[in-house]
């Protein structure tokens, strides 16, 4: 039994729906309309991708190829993934007069068991990252998983912010990874942040190429 009240559109003809659909369209795209003339402003944005689901790196490389497609130059530098091979490090090797990629890192934390080493990689790292954000050639530069970095204290978080509070007006930069610090959040112009439902990695499926690589 549906005890539910009928909507207005339940009483009327297919035409007066096709109508009514019509001019409610029509009224919030004049709403729209007034809204984005109201948005003038054109700059580099902070953006961060963090949380515990899956998609942070995969939706900012995303953004890569969309920049590259507008011909733009862009540099990644990998503060974790270095060690591994992906698709999309092949692919974008393809674009090297726009696109360049510094592998840095060398697996996450538990993989090289050796603190001295990580903070060394990531310092390489951060040092190309700083190098990319101030060459004015880069309208875009991806620092991904800069947050795991950060989590383990392997860079000073004090100088990370400061070097990314001051970029160039125009750069774009990305940063990814898990837990991101509340102070990065702070200034960031962007922050999504990726919500896990379903993975199946609970249910033993590996990472696999394509999917995760």
């Amino acid at each position: 039994m549906n005890d539910r009240a009928p909507k207005k559109t339940d009483l009327m003809t297919e035409a007066e729906r096709d109508a009514y659909h019509a001019e409610k369209m029509k009224k919030k795209k004049e709403a729209r309309t007034r809204m984005l003339a109201t948005k003038t402003e054109e700059r580099g944005l902070l953006i961060v991708h963090t949380g515990k689901g899956k998609g942070k790196s995969t939706a900012a490389f995303g953004m890569v190829f969309r920049a590259i497609g507008h011909g733009f130059k862009v540099g990644i530098v990998q503060f974790v993934k270095g060690a591994w091979g992906t698709g999309e490090r092949d692919v974008l090797e393809k674009f090297s007069d726009l696109v360049t990629i510094r592998a840095m890192g060398e697996g996450f934390t538990w993989d090289t068991q050796d603190r001295q080493r990580d903070l060394a990689a990531a310092a390489a790292a951060w040092k190309q990252a700083k190098e990319m954000i101030a060459d004015p050639a880069y309208k875009m530069v991806l620092l991904d998983e800069l947050n795991i970095c950060l989590r383990y204290d392997y860079l000073p978080l004090e100088e990370v912010i400061e070097v990314l509070k001051n970029k160039p007006r125009d750069t774009h930069v990305i940063v990814t990874g898990r837990n991101a610090k509340d102070e990065l959040i702070e200034i960031a112009d962007l922050v999504t942040e990726m919500t896990e439902i379903k993975h199946p990695f609970r249910t033993g499926v590996k990472a696999q190429a394509g999917i995760e690589f």
